[in-house]
């Protein structure tokens, strides 16, 4: 089976990773908040609103984070690699932020691509 189908880029591409960025900086950011904040006031302090005003925050940025990876590794152009990556890291404290190299590259690359086009 020949993988190497043409990608051809579109501006579209480049919106959709430039939402990937922000939804992974929002959902690294959230779980940070949450392990590194609320769940330490909770257990040290018995403070739990923490945990019940971040949580769903951050389950909201993580639904946001998977929604727009689907969105954006369906138009093609995409490893399995990559897309693994992506998947993993939003279950890795700084996961969200390693991935911030990946999606810059990413988007360059869709950029010039779309450059080099008549």
């Amino acid at each position: 089976m020949n993988r190497s189908v043409h990608f051809a880029p579109t501006a579209d591409d480049v919106a959709d990773i430039r939402r990937l960025r922000l939804a992974s900086f929002a959902e690294a950011t959230t779980l940070l908040a949450l392990l590194l904040v609320a769940v330490p006031l909770k257990h040290a302090f018995g403070y739990s609103a923490g945990v019940r005003i971040i949580g769903p925050v951050h389950g909201a940025a993580f639904l946001a984070y998977i929604w727009t990876l689907i969105a954006a590794s369906a138009g093609g152009g995409w490893t399995r690699s990559e897309i693994a990556r992506m998947s993993l890291a939003a279950f890795v404290p700084f996961g969200g932020f390693l991935n911030a190299g990946l999606l810059r590259r990413k988007q360059a690359s869709v950029v010039a691509s779309l450059k080099e086009r008549p």
